[in-house]
């Protein structure tokens, strides 16, 4: 089958029978649809075949340290570790839209489709252009069921042992590094007991477990993104995270929403849209997101009916527009942003522009992750929404990739011990 082929037939897929909600599963007005008895709904979009794999769109040819992106949405972590040096060879994800992003962008990237317990490690390894050279596995493990954010949230969440699939495929390919995201609910869910049990299975692999839990406004991000993070080593590496380089006590001020979509990014109205800037960046954060990019992609504001943008234009920035859903306010320009989340299978906006009437552009919201503007998201503005929610921010995975690769190549690193980084997280 070629790669033309394979993609007609993703976009033409639709839901198998078996995905289909059978007559008395289906909701009716007299369910509560937050009742944690219920089973979560499946994504609409995602792949229930056999594991579809594209080849990447070129061969890397030196590749020196190299990363494997597992459960890797539209690529926040293959975006870092690239910027830190490495080359990400192969990608695994089960949600179409998500995966065709990252080929798109990461020419080196041979990507597999599919629920990651039909994939194997055979499949894997026959995609890699070498397995003698330093090498990392990265896993942004699904995280609905720990999430705070999360009204379903569920210990007994089939998603939260997922986690079981990276350990499997960590331990029959054997990488020199492995790293482990998730959402900081995992810490309290079930009284520690999921923190426990990965550290011990990533331990039982032969690796020194490292955690904390990180804050990617402190590095950078404008955003408030409270994620965990398992990093495990050889044993006897000597380890630590990344210093905070934004905040108190660093001489540098958190990034704001402001500093990072209201300069050079033009104004829109609701259903409008814009490919070229306003003017050329200026402050520290555009120059580095814009890079040498020329025309502005991504840039279409929702199409809200008018009651919506009523709304917004009446809620005060740093504010709920909604009273019964407190998280989903109008941003404020002198803060970081909330945490964004992908909002569900059928997502909303979840956040107003501070300044005009409307919910945020897919390049807005990629900005606030810190994706660069030259990646480009493919699906369109709900499914753009899914995968920047669910997404690793670009430079929160750098800094981890930049302690990575100076381990790997065997250099000194600095920085600060695990847990004592978040310690009153777990006092």
């Amino acid at each position: 089958m070629t790669k033309e082929q394979k993609m007609k037939k993703i976009k033409e897929a639709k839901p198998s029978k078996e995905l289909k909600p059978k007559k008395e599963e289906q909701i009716s007005d007299n369910i509560n649809i937050w009742d944690k008895t219920i089973e979560v709904e499946s994504n609409f979009y995602n792949w229930d075949g056999a594991p579809l794999i594209t080849p990447a769109k070129e061969k890397s040819k030196n590749t020196k340290l190299l990363h494997i992106d597992l459960f890797s949405g539209c690529g926040g972590f293959s975006t870092g570790f690239e910027q830190a040096g490495f080359i990400t060879e192969l990608a695994v994800d089960i949600h179409p839209p998500s995966l065709e992003t990252l080929h798109k962008n990461h020419k080196h990237a041979t990507t597999i489709l599919g629920d990651i317990r039909k994939v194997t490690s055979k499949d894997i390894k026959n995609n890699l252009t070498s397995t003698k050279v330093p090498t990392v596995i990265t896993a942004g493990v699904p995280c609905q069921g720990f999430s705070l954010a999360n009204r379903k949230r569920n210990a007994d969440d089939k998603r939260n042992f997922l986690f079981k699939e990276f350990i499997r495929i960590a331990k029959e390919l054997k990488p020199t590094a492995v790293v482990l995201e998730n959402v900081s609910g995992l810490v309290s869910t079930k009284a520690g007991e999921f923190k426990s049990a990965i550290s011990e299975a990533i331990s039982e692999l032969g690796y020194e477990v490292h955690f904390a839990l990180l804050n990617a406004a402190d590095y950078g991000v404008p955003q408030k993104r409270r994620r965990v993070f398992f990093i495990g080593v050889p044993k006897g590496t000597k380890w630590f995270f990344p210093k905070k380089t934004h905040g108190i006590g660093t001489g540098k001020s958190y990034v704001s929403v402001g500093d990072a979509i209201l300069g050079d990014l033009p104004e829109l109205k609701a259903n409008e849209s814009s490919e070229k800037y306003k003017r050329k960046p200026k402050n520290e954060f555009e120059i580095y997101i814009r890079g040498a990019v020329i025309d502005l992609v991504n840039h279409q504001a929702p199409n809200h009916p008018p009651e919506t943008i009523q709304r917004i234009e009446e809620t005060l920035p740093g504010f709920p527009m909604y009273p019964d859903f407190k998280q989903r306010i109008r941003l404020h320009p002198n803060d970081p942003s909330p945490t964004q989340i992908c909002g569900g299978i059928r997502p909303q906006f979840q956040f107003g522009h501070p300044t005009q009437s409307r919910g945020l552009t897919i390049r807005e919201r990629a900005r606030i992750q810190s994706f660069p503007d030259s990646y480009f998201f493919t699906g369109g503005v709900t499914q753009g929404r899914v995968q920047t929610g669910n997404a690793v921010p670009p430079l929160l995975a750098k800094v981890i990739a930049d302690q990575l690769a100076k381990v790997l190549l065997g250099q000194e690193v600095s920085g600060e011990l695990g847990e004592a980084l978040q310690k009153d997280f777990f006092d």
